[in-house]
C-alpha cells in the first residue's frame, strides 16, 4: 500500500508533471518572473471560474485578508466580528492593523459562524464581519449579508479552505463562497483544494473602487510607477506560482469531487457510529472538503491519534486552542468569554487524511483503524 499522507501533493503533481513542467519552463524561458503572463492568465481565469468582476492576485491568504481590511478603511478600534474556531490568519490580521477582534460562536454542525451568535455581538463600534468558509462549507452567508446590510457592515469572506464551493440562495439563486461579501480571500498554499507550489493568495469583488483601492495597497500604494497614493504593502503572486495554479484550477472541479468520493467512502464507514459524528452539509452548501472533520463522543481523542500515527496514518486536530484563547490576543481580555459550543469542538474533532490521490486500499486501512480503536 502506497504510504498515507494528510495530503499528498507529490502523487497529484505526478498525474500532472508534462503540463506543469512545461508551464514552469515557459515562465523560465520568458524571464518574466513577477507579474508575467501567466499571472494575468491565471487572473482571468479564476474571475470567470468564480464569475466575480474583480480578482486581485497576491502572495498569500493572510496578505489577502490584511489587504481586505484596509482597503476598507478601517481604523484602530474598529470591531470585528469572527469566529473563534478557525485558524489564527482570520483574526491575526484584525490585531495587526490595530483593530479589536470580536469572537462569536459557530454552528455545531456545519463548524461555520452563528448567524444569531454575530447579531449578538454588534456594537456601535461594529464595522465588518468575517465569516470563515471552514473545511470546505460555506458559512450561512443569506443570513450574514442581511444581518449586514441591516447594520451596515462590510463582510469579508474568508474562502481559504473553501475555493469552488457553491452557496445556494433562498430564491435558488448559485453564487461561489468568496464572491457574495463585500470582499472575498483566498489562499493557494499547497494544501489547499487549489494550492500552488509554495505560497499564493487573491482577493475578490465587485465593487470597482474597491478592487482599484486593493490593486493600489498590494503594490506599494501605486498604480504609477513610484507615485504612492496611499500607504501599501509588497504583496504578489509570482508567475511560476500562476502558471501551476492555471494548470490545477482546470482540474478543481475534478479535484473537489474526488474529496466528496473520499468523504462518501468515510461517512458510510462511520455512520450511525454512537461515537461518531460525520460532516454535516447544510442545504445551501455544497462541500469540497478541505479537511474531513469528525466530531468524537466519548472517545480518547489523543489515544486515538497515537494510535493511528502507530499504524502510520497522520491525522490532525484543526483547531486544538481557538482563538480568544490564544496567547496574542492576551490583551484583549477575551480569555474568559464563554464559547460553549467552540470549546467543545476544540476538545472532540479530529480530521483524517482526504486528499485526490487517495484509493480504496488506503481508506479501508484508515477505517478499519479508526473502528478498532473505538470499538476496543
Amino acid at each position: 500500500m502506497r504510504p498515507i499522507q494528510m495530503v499528498d501533493t507529490h502523487s497529484q503533481y505526478l498525474a500532472i508533471k508534462t503540463e506543469v513542467d512545461a508551464a514552469i519552463h515557459e515562465v523560465l524561458d520568458t524571464a518574466a518572473y513577477i507579474n508575467g503572463k501567466a499571472v494575468q492568465q491565471f487572473t482571468q481565469s479564476l474571475g470567470e471560474y468564480l464569475q466575480v468582476k474583480h480578482t486581485i492576485p497576491c502572495a498569500n491568504g493572510t496578505d489577502a485578508l490584511q489587504i481586505a481590511m484596509m482597503a476598507l478603511g478601517l481604523q484602530p478600534g474598529d470591531e470585528v466580528i469572527t469566529p473563534s474556531f478557525t485558524y489564527i490568519a482570520t483574526t491575526e490580521v484584525v490585531a495587526l492593523l490595530k483593530l479589536t477582534p470580536v469572537f462569536v460562536e459557530v454552528d455545531p454542525h456545519t463548524f461555520c459562524i452563528d448567524p444569531e451568535s454575530v447579531r449578538k455581538a454588534i456594537t456601535p463600534k461594529t464595522k465588518a464581519i468575517v465569516p470563515v468558509h471552514l473545511y470546505g462549507h460555506a458559512a450561512p452567508m443569506e443570513e450574514i449579508m442581511a444581518i449586514a446590510n441591516e447594520h451596515g457592515l462590510y463582510v469579508i469572506e474568508d474562502n481559504a479552505q473553501a475555493i469552488g464551493c457553491d452557496y445556494t440562495f433562498s430564491d435558488g439563486t448559485k453564487k461561489k463562497t468568496g464572491t457574495i461579501g463585500t470582499i472575498g480571500a483566498t489562499s493557494f498554499y499547497p494544501s489547499k483544494n487549489l494550492g500552488a507550489y509554495g505560497d499564493g493568495g487573491a482577493i475578490f469583488t465587485n465593487d470597482d473602487a474597491l478592487a482599484h483601492q486593493m490593486k493600489m495597497i498590494a503594490n506599494h500604494g501605486q498604480q504609477k510607477r513610484y507615485y504612492h497614493e496611499v500607504v501599501g504593502c509588497n504583496s504578489r503572486l509570482d508567475s511560476i506560482q500562476a502558471a501551476v495554479l492555471n494548470i490545477k484550477l482546470k482540474k478543481l472541479d475534478e479535484y473537489n469531487a474526488a474529496r466528496r468520493g473520499v468523504a462518501a467512502f468515510y461517512n458510510k464507514a462511520f455512520s450511525n457510529h454512537p461515537s461518531i459524528i460525520t460532516p454535516h452539509v447544510a442545504d445551501y452548501s455544497t462541500h469540497v472538503y478541505h479537511q474531513y472533520t469528525l466530531q468524537l463522543k466519548g472517545v480518547d481523542r489523543e489515544g486515538l491519534v497515537a494510535y493511528l500515527a502507530e499504524h502510520k496514518i497522520p491525522s490532525m486536530i484543526y483547531y486544538p486552542v481557538p482563538g480568544h484563547k490564544q496567547d496574542m490576543f492576551a490583551s484583549f481580555g477575551l480569555k474568559e468569554i464563554l464559547l460553549s459550543v467552540t470549546d467543545e469542538l476544540t476538545n472532540s474533532v479530529i480530521s483524517l487524511p482526504i486528499h485526490t490521490e487517495m484509493n480504496e486500499e488506503q481508506l479501508n486501512y484508515i477505517v478499519t483503524h479508526v473502528l478498532n480503536f473505538i470499538n476496543k
